[in-house]
Parts: structure tokens; sequence; C-alpha cells
């Protein structure tokens, strides 16, 4: 009897594994902080159903520490490292390069996606834009996201690589180098990185 009840519990957390992780996509996850990228500057993949989860498996591959606060809206992610939310700035996140209208564990993800948590001041009325960049034989392009998404170039990025700064214009080609570029621009949250 003991051994039917073994073999039948493990059979259910088996099934119960298996149901959890079908919920999971292969995800991309960043997380920028305040003053310096956090973890995953060049996006790497991880599991996760949802946004919130996102950001616990982003926690757990660069071991970092992360909070979230129980609200009537639901959980809230009151603090990333070593910035707590405060009054107007806080912890907020895209996927897709989009701000969904819902909390974190109410986006479901689905393979592909890109989940991007950032530190955000909202002291002048709305969230700073958020830079993406791609490339193509060696020229780096730099488009800034707005909160639903819309892409505009980003005028005044400056790429960085190999300890160096590269005024972009909206595009660069910088020719061969060592390491990972990435972009910034003056009121914007960083971009990916790429090599």
């Amino acid at each position: 009897m003991l051994r039917r009840s073994l073999a039948l519990g493990a059979l259910l957390a088996l099934a119960l594994a298996v149901a959890s992780s079908s919920l999971a996509a292969i995800v991309h996850v960043r997380v920028e902080g305040k003053t310096r990228t956090i973890f995953g500057a060049a996006e790497p993949r991880a599991m996760a159903a949802n946004a919130l989860d996102a950001l616990d498996a982003a926690s757990r591959g660069g071991e970092f520490y992360y909070a979230v606060t129980s609200t009537s809206f639901g959980p809230y992610v009151s603090q990333v490292g070593r910035y707590p939310a405060e009054a107007s700035s806080g912890w907020v996140f895209k996927v897709n390069g989009v701000s969904p209208p819902v909390g974190a564990d109410q986006v479901q993800l689905k393979d592909g996606d890109r989940v991007l948590w950032y530190w955000a001041d909202f002291s002048a009325g709305s969230g700073p834009k958020t830079l993406q960049l791609s490339s193509s034989k060696g020229c780096y392009q730099v488009t800034a996201l707005d909160d639903q998404g819309k892409a505009s170039t980003a005028t005044d990025a400056v790429l960085h690589v190999d300890g160096r700064t590269v005024k972009a214009s909206g595009s660069s080609c910088i020719g061969p180098h060592r390491s990972l570029v990435w972009a910034s621009a003056p009121g914007t949250v960083r971009s990916n990185a790429l090599r």
C-alpha cells in the first residue's frame, strides 16, 4: 500500500511539473538598473510563463535581489538590486517593446518574447523611452521605443564599444571591434548589447 501511494505521488508530481513547464516559454530577458545593466545585456534566454517569472529567472541567473510587494492590484516589484521604488520612480517592464496595461504576473509569454525590466522615473509625467539596438553587416541602428512600442530614430544616441563612444545619429558603422556594442542616449534606458 505504501509503495502504491509513493508511486501515485511521484506520478502526480511529474504530471504537475510537466503541466507547469508546458505553460512556460523560452524568452529573452534583460534587466536595466538605475546606473548600469544588472542582467543580460545580450538578452540571454530563460524559461518563464509570465514577465514576473522572467524577472525571477534573471535573478537566479544573475544572483541579484528583487522584492515583490502584495497590493490590491496584484504583485508589485518594489525593488531590484540596490534601488527600491520611491515616489515617482520604480521598476517597470516591457514585453516586445510594449508596456502592457496589466501586472507582470498577468502577461503570458510565448517563445521568442523579449522581456525588459528597467528603472524608470515618471516625475516628468511619462516614463523614459527604451533603446533597441539592431545590426546588419557591421552597422548598428538605434531605435527609441515609447510605452506603446512605437519606434522612432534615436538621433542623439551614442554607441559604446571597446571602451570608446561613437556618435550614432540613429545608425553608424563602426568597423572591427572586440567587445559587445550597446547604445545610450540622454533620458532613455540603455539598449541591448550585440556583437
